[in-house]
C-alpha cells in the first residue's frame, strides 16, 4: 500500500510503527456552527482511509479531536449571551449528527481541547525549560528559529517568510524576540474562558492543542497524521516544531491532506454566497449522496462542487442500488440453492473486480478507480446474474458490491421497509415487555423501529407510530 506523504512530496510504501496496527490524528473542525462542506471532505476522506485500512486487517486507532475553545466561538458566545461552552457543546451534537448522516464512524477518541489543559501546559512547561519557548508577560512563545528543520512539511523557508509575507507572521511582533515566533499560550481578556498557568490565567494556542491530544491518545510517534491542505502551513508545521522539540522523536510518520473543495469553480465563501452546511445539503440529498461525490475524486485533487455533479453522483448511487435491490429480487425467485460448477468458475471473474478495487486503494486511496471498479461489477451483476442462478452465486455477487460499497462508507442497501402489520407486532411486544418490566426489551425494540425510521410516540389514547 503506497500513501503520498505531503513532507516528501512522493508516494511511500506505507509500513506502520507496529506490525498490524495504525495510529492515526485527523484534525477536527472548530465547534461554532453548523458544519460546511468544505469540512465534510476530510472528513468523509479519512474515514475512508480508516475503513480501508480496517478491511485490510489493521487495527486502527483513530483520533479526531473538536476545537472547543477558539476566538470564534467566544464571539459567538457573545453574541448569543451564553457560554463558550454551551455554544461547543450544541455544535459538537450537530456535527455528530451529520456524522452520522455521511456514514462517517464515530473515531476511538474525540477528545475536546478544554479537557486537555493540563497536558497542554505540561507540554509548554517543558519547552521552555529546553530552550525552545520563552514567557513575555504571560504570553509563551516558541522560538521557531531555535528548531532547525522548521518548515520541512510547507517547504517553506523562514527568511523568505520573514522577508517576504508579513501576513503570515503572528500579532505582537514588539515583544517577540523573532516576529516569526508563534503563541503556544495567551492571557485572557475580559470575558473569555480561562485556566490557571505558571504564565498567566488563559488559554492555550491553537497549535499545541494538536500536539498534546496525539501524544496522549497516540503516543510520542504516530503513523498517519491528517487534515485539509490549509492546515499544512502554519498549523501542522507548528505541531512538528512542538512536538519533536518536546519529545526529541519523529512526530508522524506520513503526512496526508485532502485538496480543497470549490464551489461552482470559485472558492467556498460567505461573501461570495455560495456557502453551504451539510445540514442544509441533507435537506435536498440524502447524504451518501454527498459521500458518493466526494470519493468520486481523488482526495488530492481539487474538487468541484455543483447542482449538476451531485445530480450525477445521485444518479450513480442510484445505478448501484438497483443493482443490489435487483439481485435481492432475483435471490428470492431462485430455484436452486447452491452453486454449480459454472457459477464456482465465474466466482473467480466476480473476485477480479474486489483485486481491482484493492488495487486502486492500494495506490495512494484512489477512491475514483475503486469506485470505477464497482461499476464494472454493478455492469457484470445487470448483464449476466438471472434468476435462472442460484441463490448462492446471486448472494455472492450482491455481497460482494454491498462490501466493496461499505469499505467506501457507501450504503448500497437500502433499509428493508417494515410492513405496517410488523410494526404493530413489534410495538405490542414492546408492550408486553414493559409490562414485564423488560425495560431493556422495551428500549431496543424502539431503538430498531427508530433505525427503520419509525418514530413511536406515547399518548393518552395509547401508542401511536409514523413513519419518518
Amino acid at each position: 500500500m503506497k500513501i503520498y506523504n505531503t513532507q516528501s512530496k512522493r508516494k511511500e510504501e506505507f509500513v506502520p510503527l507496529q506490525p498490524g496496527k495504525v495510529s492515526m490524528y485527523v484534525c477536527g473542525p472548530t465547534v461554532y456552527n453548523f458544519i460546511h462542506i468544505g469540512n465534510a471532505r476530510p472528513m468523509i476522506v479519512f474515514d475512508t482511509v480508516r475503513r480501508y485500512m480496517e478491511h485490510k486487517g489493521y487495527e486502527v486507532n483513530f483520533v479526531s479531536n473538536f476545537t472547543d475553545v477558539d476566538d470564534k466561538i467566544i464571539a459567538k458566545a457573545i453574541e448569543e449571551g451564553v457560554s463558550a461552552q454551551e455554544i461547543s457543546e450544541r455544535y459538537i451534537a450537530e456535527c455528530k449528527k451529520d456524522m452520522a448522516g455521511m456514514n462517517v464512524k464515530p473515531a476511538t477518541t474525540h477528545p475536546l481541547a478544554t479537557q486537555e489543559i493540563g497536558g497542554m501546559i505540561e507540554m509548554i512547561a517543558t519547552l521552555i525549560e529546553k530552550g525552545y519557548a520563552y514567557d513575555v508577560d504571560g504570553t509563551v512563545y516558541f522560538r521557531t528559529r531555535k528548531f532547525d528543520e522548521y518548515g520541512k512539511l510547507s517547504h517553506k523557508n523562514l527568511d523568505d517568510l520573514r522577508g517576504g509575507n508579513r501576513s503570515l507572521l503572528v500579532t505582537g511582533e514588539d515583544q517577540k524576540e523573532d516576529p516569526l515566533d508563534f503563541v503556544l499560550w495567551k492571557p485572557k481578556k475580559e470575558g473569555e474562558p480561562s485556566w490557571p498557568s505558571p504564565w498567566s490565567d488563559g488559554r492555550p494556542g491553537w497549535h499545541i492543542e494538536c500536539s498534546v491530544m496525539a501524544k496522549k491518545y497516540l503516543g510520542e510517534e504516530i503513523d498517519i497524521h491528517a487534515g485539509g491542505e490549509d492546515l499544512i502551513f502554519p498549523h501542522h508545521e507548528n505541531e512538528i516544531a512542538q512536538s519533536e522539540c518536546c519529545n526529541g522523536k519523529t512526530f508522524a510518520k506520513y503526512w496526508m491532506h485532502n485538496a480543497f473543495l470549490n464551489i461552482d469553480n470559485r472558492k467556498m465563501s460567505k461573501s461570495l454566497g455560495n456557502f453551504f452546511t451539510v445540514r442544509e445539503i441533507s435537506e435536498k440529498y440524502d447524504l451518501q449522496v454527498l459521500r458518493f461525490f466526494m470519493l468520486s475524486a481523488h482526495y488530492r485533487s481539487p474538487l468541484n462542487f455543483s447542482a449538476e455533479l451531485m445530480e450525477s453522483s445521485k444518479n450513480a448511487l442510484e445505478r448501484i442500488r438497483n443493482a443490489v435491490s435487483n439481485l435481492s429480487y432475483l435471490e428470492q425467485a431462485a430455484d436452486r440453492q447452491e452453486m454449480s460448477g459454472t457459477e464456482e468458475a465465474q466466482m473467480d471473474e466476480v473476485r477480479a473486480f474486489g483485486v481491482k478495487f484493492d488495487e486502486a486503494m492500494d495506490d495512494d486511496f484512489n477512491t475514483a478507480d475503486a469506485i470505477a471498479a464497482v461499476f464494472e461489477l454493478v455492469k457484470y451483476a445487470n448483464s449476466s446474474v438471472t434468476a435462472a442462478n442460484s441463490k448462492a452465486f446471486i448472494e455472492a455477487v450482491r455481497g460482494e458490491i454491498t462490501g466493496l460499497c461499505d469499505i467506501l462508507g457507501i450504503i448500497a442497501q437500502e433499509k428493508e421497509e417494515l410492513l405496517d402489520e410488523e410494526i404493530e407486532k413489534l410495538i405490542e411486544e414492546r408492550q408486553a415487555a414493559r409490562k414485564a418490566k423488560d425495560f431493556a426489551r422495551a428500549d431496543a425494540i424502539r431503538g430498531e423501529l427508530l433505525e427503520k425510521g419509525i418514530t413511536l410516540l406515547d399518548t393518552r389514547e395509547g401508542v401511536k407510530w409514523k413513519r419518518a
